[in-house]
């Protein structure tokens, strides 16, 4: 197993290798090996291990991560986040990974040795029951809710919104979008976390591709 693996990675230097997996939520998921690395793509998005796991450090890097003992990530992809807080950071407390599609759940398992453990809770279920539900507060939300290269509508809702706040206790990660249509609704996402007293900062073009909103309460 271990040579069949050095061997596709070997070969992935010369042309990708490629593995496609139906899902019923995200279509057709690519499982990638590219000049040695594995990545969780869908149609038209890299989901993990390419250019968000970037976009999401830049924003991590703006956090303080030693005064958070609880962290909410909403899409948990093939993981790379985990891998970025646990690997770069050295972040060893608690992750509440949500994810709603099984399928990458498995992938993440099997493709990326994603699993549960004492410190990483997995969850299979639609964020906005999750959200609506949530009585626990959380010192970091990471929000990376797409399909393919969209952030769902509803995601972008103050109802939405507002049960974040309410299981916010002190910052929020937010991967807002790769579309410039929904600027509108973020403008109106930042000024309700303003109102909430809030710092927020919004970084535009990360990687060339994405909007990130950054916010942690003033103290």
């Amino acid at each position: 197993m271990l040579c069949l693996l050095a061997m596709v990675r070997l070969l992935s230097y010369i042309y990708p290798i490629t593995k496609k997996v139906k899902s019923e939520f995200n279509g057709t998921l690519e499982i990638t090996w590219y000049n040695g690395k594995k990545y969780l793509n869908s149609k038209n998005a890299n989901y993990s291990y390419g250019s968000l796991q970037k976009i999401l450090k830049i924003g991590l890097e703006k956090i303080d991560l030693d005064k958070c003992n609880e962290i909410l990530l909403l899409g948990l992809g093939g993981g790379s986040v985990i891998k970025t807080l646990r690997n770069d950071y050295k972040y060893r407390k608690n992750i509440t990974a949500l994810e709603i599609d099984p399928i990458i759940i498995q992938l993440a398992n099997d493709e990326f040795n994603i699993r549960k453990s004492e410190n990483l809770h997995i969850i299979c279920e639609d964020a906005h029951t999750f959200m609506k539900h949530n009585t626990k507060k959380f010192n970091l939300i990471i929000l990376d809710l797409y399909i393919d290269v969209e952030v769902p509508s509803s995601f972008l809702e103050f109802p939405f919104w507002k049960n974040i706040l309410r299981a916010s206790k002190q910052s929020i990660l937010f991967n807002a979008s790769l579309d410039t249509n929904t600027n509108d609704k973020i403008s109106c996402i930042i000024s309700l976390l303003k109102k909430n007293s809030y710092h927020v900062e919004k970084l535009e073009k990360v990687n060339e591709t994405n909007t990130l909103v950054i916010a942690t309460i003033k103290n």
